[in-house]
């Protein structure tokens, strides 16, 4: 098996960042919460950027498909 490593700092593999993605993570900051990737040197950053498809499609088309809300319901002010 040929590993595509995103992340040489902490060992993380392409599969394992689009693993998470598919779990629900779309922004660098929560690939990085679920697995370190990009947290120490930041150089994978962009991979990661380009992995996710960040500016591939605007977030509200992809909420119109079924993804989860990307903005919580707060209640009204007083």
């Amino acid at each position: 098996m040929n590993r595509v490593f995103v992340c040489s700092c902490f060992g993380v593999t392409e599969e394992q960042v689009r693993s998470h993605a598919d779990a629900g993570a779309c922004t660098p900051r929560q690939i990085a919460s679920a697995c370190k990737a990009g947290t120490d040197c930041g150089g994978c950053v962009r991979r990661i950027q380009a992995l996710l498809g960040r500016g591939s499609r605007p977030r509200r088309q992809l909420v119109d498909q079924g993804g989860r809300p990307l903005t919580a319901k707060l209640p009204e002010a007083a």
